[in-house]
């Protein structure tokens, strides 16, 4: 249809996006770890940090390989990824579980529906799609199995970061 974007545009879009939430992932397990560090929590929260990192990096090599913009929002999700991972590990660290699992599905659907969009033509940006997906639902499983679901006020705080999840893929496609 006129003005939709074009294929081309959309996978830059798919590629900007991913970056920003790694990156914002990446910043978000800082925060917690920031907090948690020396706790019992710490080794999960490494753990998971470890892969974004890794996603990060991947992602990282997309933007200069495809010659992709990244988001002109990082420095922004740079500090809001850092202030919702300490925020919510203030609360302790089951709320810091919590907001890993809220993060987790939002990305997990996201991911889901980006496999979705790729054909063979993009074989191997929609492996590393699932891949990464994958590793995100594994960090939603051993978020509920760390807890997340008795974190004080759960359901609201949830709530909030998936909110704020999909605000950020929403602008990150886009500015």
């Amino acid at each position: 249809m006129p003005g939709d974007p074009t294929r081309d545009q959309m996978i830059d879009s798919m590629i900007r996006v991913d970056h920003a939430g790694e990156h914002g992932a990446v910043r978000i397990y800082a925060g917690q770890l920031a907090v948690l560090a020396g706790t019992d929590a710490e080794g999960t929260i490494r753990e998971m940090a470890e892969q974004e990192q890794k996603h990060l990096s991947t992602f990282d090599s997309m933007i200069a390989d495809r010659q992709v913009r990244p988001t002109a929002l990082a420095p922004i999700w740079h500090v809001a990824g850092f202030a919702l991972g300490a925020g919510t590990a203030l609360l302790g660290p089951k709320a810091a579980m919590a907001c890993t699992q809220a993060v987790e599905e939002v990305i997990d659907e996201h991911y889901a529906a980006q496999a979705d969009q790729l054909g063979d033509d993009e074989k191997d940006l929609r492996d590393t799609i699932e891949e990464f997906r994958a590793d995100e639902r594994a960090h939603r499983d051993k978020a509920i199995e760390e807890g997340a679901e008795q974190a004080p006020g759960y359901e609201v705080l949830t709530s909030a970061v998936k909110a704020g999840s999909k605000l950020a893929i929403w602008l990150s496609s886009r500015i």
